[in-house]
């Protein structure tokens, strides 16, 4: 079946999840965050939400968690070049 069940999490949101709990301890990424959100920057406002939700250990859709995880990434690979 292609389809997840209602309330199945993602196979990959675990490995996301986990990914991002190594980065979004950079105090950096987190004040360059706050800032953009600040100027009402829509993908920096989620993120930060995001995050802010993974910290206070609150519910979060593994959608987001996915979302975030593929930001960071982008974010490491335009670091790299």
């Amino acid at each position: 079946m292609d389809t997840l069940e209602f309330g199945e999490t993602h196979p990959s949101a675990t490995s996301a999840l986990v990914y991002v709990l190594q980065r979004i301890v950079d105090p950096l990424l987190l004040e360059a965050l706050a800032s953009c959100a600040i100027e009402r920057n829509r993908m920096a406002e989620i993120c930060l939400g995001t995050i802010n939700r993974i910290k206070n250990h609150q519910p979060i859709s593994d959608r987001y968690v996915l979302g975030l995880a593929w930001f960071l990434k982008e974010l490491e690979e335009k670091e790299k070049r």
